[in-house]
């Protein structure tokens, strides 16, 4: 696997790391008073998601690493103007509970899948930013049924880079000064013309997130059995951040693992394209639903 785009991947999630559980205070409340606001059940942990619209299928909004809901603020209410909508807080981040346990991709699958079941959404295309892709990805393994499409912002089907690099860096989280190895994975991540209040969110995020969160999530990211080459047969659109450390084939890799694939390499954006360019990237998206008729009403 090439060794840049991993590293690139590694800020990528870090990244996502730092957008956690912002807005927990008075943001939280404040959208807590729109939509539905809920709780769905895993085992003994409660899950928080907002439920927007109602019916039996629904855009289902999974955020990455250390993130939360408020990742998605600027896509909720242009989606929500189309389609019933869920924007999920992953168990161990923002508004849900943060118990000592396994964080693996295979976990947060499950959680996005209990939540559909609290909302009584039967069928879900889901959209993963960053973590959120191998998330969606394993959803689809255990749910094929349940999954219209998918759809990658700024996210990975294959792992980029070996094991020794990855154990490193779960050790690093591990460390005392785990806040300083995320801030230096954060560097350069942000786009060019990213607004201050956009950094603000993201980099008072990190706080949020318990360290045991953060490391055990990095760990799942290790597990082999998530990056198998087998095939998403449903439609998938791919918006992707354009970085030097990708490789140059990034299309054909991704299209290898998602025949019926649209991507897009959008440049000028850091990780959180869909921050940077709520606009462009909410019309992306709702052209790929509508293309493939896709939740219509």
């Amino acid at each position: 696997m090439h060794q840049r785009y991993f590293g690139r991947f590694i800020s990528a999630t870090a990244l996502v790391l730092l957008i956690a559980s912002s807005s927990i205070s008075a943001k939280a409340q404040d959208r807590k008073n729109v939509g539905g606001s809920k709780f769905a059940s895993l085992g003994d942990a409660k899950i928080y998601y907002m439920n927007y619209g109602q019916g039996s299928e629904a855009l289902v909004l999974i955020h990455g690493w250390s993130q939360s809901i408020d990742a998605w603020r600027d896509q909720i209410p242009e989606f929500a103007k189309r389609n019933h909508v869920i924007a999920i807080d992953l168990p161990g981040h923002g508004e849900s509970d943060k118990p000592k346990t396994k964080y693996s991709i295979e976990y947060f699958a499950r959680a996005v899948e209990a939540v559909m079941r609290d909302a009584k959404v039967n069928r879900a295309v889901l959209v993963g930013h960053s973590m959120g892709t191998p998330i969606a990805r394993q959803f689809y393994r255990k749910y094929p049924s349940k999954t219209l499409a998918i759809v990658i912002v700024d996210g990975a089907l294959k792992p980029f880079a070996d094991a020794p690099a990855m154990n490193r860096l779960v050790e690093a989280l591990r460390s005392p000064n785990y806040k300083e190895v995320i801030a230096q994975m954060f560097t350069g991540m942000m786009g060019p013309n990213m607004k201050p209040e956009i950094k603000e969110r993201i980099s008072s995020s990190t706080s949020n997130t318990p360290q045991h969160v953060l490391v055990s999530a990095m760990e799942g990211m290790t597990d082999p059995s998530i990056w198998d080459d087998d095939k998403i047969n449903v439609p998938v659109l791919a918006i992707m951040a354009k970085n030097p450390s990708y490789p140059p084939n990034i299309e054909e890799l991704t299209r290898l693992l998602a025949p019926n694939l649209e991507f897009h390499m959008w440049e000028g954006v850091g990780h959180f394209l869909m921050m940077e360019k709520p606009e462009e990237f909410n019309a992306t998206v709702i052209t790929f639903l509508d293309k493939n008729k896709l939740l219509t009403k």
